[in-house]
């Protein structure tokens, strides 16, 4: 294999690993915010939920990078790119932006002038 290839699969794994620990940090913190409606102590669950998250992504990161900067930055891309995807799957179709909802829904007509 040569050195090219190499680092082309240690990058694809490094973006890999980074979409995985940014599914397991903004899932949980979808979670932890769901969980948080019913939950009688909130804010300990926010606190523990951060403190773990953090850990988790931190720990990952550093596994990941292993030292070398190039891994790093696919890391955090792939990490990027899960929140792009977690915020998609878990956004209340309620909250879409005018924008989203304009091109969904076309405006009515007005039945009078301004």
């Amino acid at each position: 294999m040569s050195h090219m290839t190499a680092e082309l699969m240690k990058w694809s794994l490094s973006l890999a690993a980074g979409c995985g620990i940014g599914a397991i940090f903004f899932g949980g913190l979808w979670w932890t915010v769901r969980k948080c409606m019913t939950a009688s102590l909130p804010a300990l669950w926010i606190i523990g939920s951060f403190l773990l998250r953090m850990g988790i992504a931190l720990s990952g990161f550093y596994v990941v990078a292993f030292g070398d900067w190039t891994r790093w930055v696919a890391c955090l891309t792939g990490f990027i790119l899960a929140r792009l995807v977690v915020t998609r799957l878990t956004r209340n179709p309620s909250s879409a932006s005018s924008a989203d909802r304009q091109l969904a829904c076309p405006a009515q007509e007005a039945s009078h002038a301004p």
